[in-house]
Parts: C-alpha cells; sequence; structure tokens
C-alpha cells in the first residue's frame, strides 16, 4: 500500500479527505460522513510510517519529527492535497484534504449574489469564519480568482500550506507558503506591506500580532481577505475585540468598525437524500447601524440587525437555514442540528407555515 492508491481512491470515490491511522483501516470521507475502506489492509504503526515518509524531503522530516506534526501540500495526478501528519501514541498519522483542481465561481458554490460585493472592494477587511472543514478556504479561492479575472491587481497571499493555485489571469499573484516561502505569518505580513499589494490574503488570523497586522493593512488601503474559527458574525466581531487587552480594546473598536466590510460564516450541511453538501451562510455587511454597535461593544444587537435588514443584503444563519429547507434541499432536523439559534429558526418556520 502506498500514499498514491489511497489518493487514487480519494479521487475515484469523489470524496473530500483520507485519514491514516494505524490500528484503522484508512477511511475516507464521502459527503461529510467517514467510511472505512475494509477491503484494504488495515494501517499498522510501521505502514503508516513507510506511507507518510516515503513522500516527505529530509528538510520536512527534520521538521515532523522536532515539531511532532507538519502541515504541507503535496500534488498527485494533477490533483492537490492540503496534508497534516502528526503523532498519536507515539505512531505517525495523516489526514489529506482534497483540493479541487478547478476554482468555482461563487454561483457554482451555491453561495448568495451578495457575496459578489466583496469582489469589486477596494479596501478593508472581508472574513469568512467557520469551524475547520466547512469551506472557508474554497469560497476565499473563488473570491480571490473572481478578482484575478476581473481586475489587473498584485494579490499576495499567505497560507499555511498553499491550497489552491490560481490560473493564469488578469492579476499578478504571489503565493507564499509558511516554512518556505516564510518563517512566520507576522514577517511575511509586514513584508507584504513592502511589495506593492492591492489584494492581501491570510490563511488565518490566529494571533495577536497577525489580527494587529491585517487590522493596519486593512486600514491602509489593502483590500484584506482571512478567516477566523468562529460561529456567527456577532462571534468573530467579539474574537477580534477579546484578542486585545483591555486598554486597546476601544481604539480596536473604532478601527474595526472602520475597516470591517464583511463577515461571511458558513457550515456545509447534508442535502437531503444525497451525499452532496450546500452551505448555510450567515452574511454581515458593515453599515451604519453595525458599525455603531461595534464602535459602543453592543454586538449584541447585531442579530437583531441581521434579521431585520435582509433587503439590505444581511443574512442571519437561521434565515439561510430556513430558506434551505423550506426549499426541500435539507431536512428539519439538519436545519436544527445546525442552527446557531433554535429559538430563531423555530420562530421563523412557524411564521412560514401561518
Amino acid at each position: 500500500m502506498d500514499y498514491q492508491k489511497l489518493l487514487q481512491i480519494l479521487i475515484d470515490k469523489q470524496g473530500s479527505d483520507i485519514h491514516i491511522i494505524p490500528n484503522y483501516y484508512p477511511t475516507i470521507r464521502v459527503g461529510g460522513e467517514l467510511y472505512q475502506l475494509t477491503t484494504l489492509e488495515k494501517i499498522t504503526p510501521e505502514i503508516s510510517a513507510k506511507i507518510i515518509l516515503d513522500f516527505l524531503k529530509d528538510e520536512q522530516k527534520e521538521l515532523l519529527f522536532s515539531n511532532k506534526e507538519l502541515d504541507l501540500a503535496i500534488s498527485y495526478n494533477n490533483f492537490r492535497f492540503r496534508t497534516n501528519i502528526y503523532f498519536s501514541q507515539n505512531s505517525l498519522c495523516a489526514s489529506f484534504r482534497l483540493i479541487p483542481s478547478i476554482i468555482k465561481t461563487p454561483e457554482q458554490l451555491n453561495l448568495p449574489a451578495i457575496i459578489r460585493q466583496a469582489i469589486d472592494l477596494r479596501q478593508g477587511l472581508v472574513l469568512v469564519t467557520g469551524p475547520t472543514g466547512e469551506g472557508k478556504s474554497t469560497t476565499l479561492a473563488s473570491i480571490i480568482n473572481e478578482i484575478n479575472k476581473k481586475y489587473a491587481k498584485h494579490i499576495i497571499t499567505i497560507e499555511d500550506p498553499i491550497e489552491y493555485v490560481y490560473p493564469f489571469s488578469k492579476s499578478i499573484i504571489s503565493q507564499r507558503e509558511l516554512y518556505q516561502d516564510t518563517h512566520s505569518w507576522t514577517v511575511a505580513l509586514k513584508s507584504a506591506l513592502r511589495e506593492d499589494p492591492d489584494v492581501i490574503l491570510v490563511g488565518e488570523m490566529r494571533d495577536f500580532d497577525t489580527v494587529s497586522l491585517v487590522l493596519t493593512a486593512a486600514e491602509t488601503g489593502h483590500l484584506v481577505f482571512s478567516t477566523l474559527h468562529t460561529n456567527s458574525a456577532p462571534e468573530s466581531i467579539d474574537r477580534i475585540i477579546d484578542i486585545f487587552p483591555p486598554h486597546q480594546q476601544n481604539q480596536i473598536k473604532n478601527q474595526l468598525s472602520s475597516v470591517l466590510k464583511m463577515i461571511i460564516t458558513q457550515r456545509l450541511l447534508p442535502k437531503l437524500n444525497s451525499l452532496e453538501r450546500i452551505p448555510a451562510v450567515e452574511i454581515l455587511i458593515n453599515n451604519s447601524a453595525i458599525a455603531s454597535t461595534i464602535r459602543e461593544g453592543k454586538t449584541y444587537l447585531i442579530n437583531n440587525i441581521l434579521e431585520t435588514s435582509e433587503k439590505e443584503g444581511q443574512l442571519l444563519f437561521e434565515k439561510s437555514l430556513l430558506n434551505l429547507y423550506t426549499a426541500g434541499i435539507i431536512s428539519k432536523e439538519t436545519a436544527f442540528s445546525f442552527a446557531i439559534r433554535p429559538k430563531e429558526l423555530e420562530k421563523f418556520i412557524k411564521i412560514k407555515l401561518i
């Protein structure tokens, strides 16, 4: 058994991920569900080590054994795979995420049309948020590629690792991978501001320094995209503010209220009677009412603004769930299991049925 055979199975089965973990069969994720491939040989620690070490360069092996984990991207058969290697009970394990070779448009991803506003922005901050594995990178790649096709701009991406590779079009794109092209997020971000960028994509806002630099970049006339592992638009705003010490938070509230343009929060839901998944989204577009709540620290009011300003493009997550449920795309059980605010969803369904 080798890694190429396993990656080919993932491609053939149209799965999203495959896992190599000792004492289990190779395990594939299709349509959000995991399936152990029991027709294959069960993985032992020796088999796992052989499969994984086979595709690593010497310097990558050094990083893996010193850090006990490693992020990288590998290519096979014209496909790219985001790969994480780690130790579990002193044995090597790996997780491979299939990156589609074609970057889909927002429409092909079933995203709301209002998201296209992000493509035409000249400066500010756009966040795509949600848990791991919910399509954040795919949505960002779609938006970046639409900018690439429409405008002649210098786009700089800082990623860990590089996932989508953008095709040649109107823009020029510098894609920088952590540890391969730069030593750290902060060094790469500081350098990016001196590299004449129009658009900057930061793979993840991980810490105080990264968040500070992202806000500065957005404030100094750049269009900045990034991600957070948060479950709603208000939570995303609170997370950014809470990263800073109390004496800085008023300043950050003012800064964020000024530079923030849009927050897209998304989850991928199983479609009814299908292995496919469909995005449910929450969309916050910064306007005077939102900016005021951020400055005043009243983010608890944002839910109401999103609910009552749908005509302006705002979308509460539960309204997205309601739309998918009433269209027969997802089940009622799925809608409630993913709801952030179940009572709101229940209220919307009752109103819809009256």
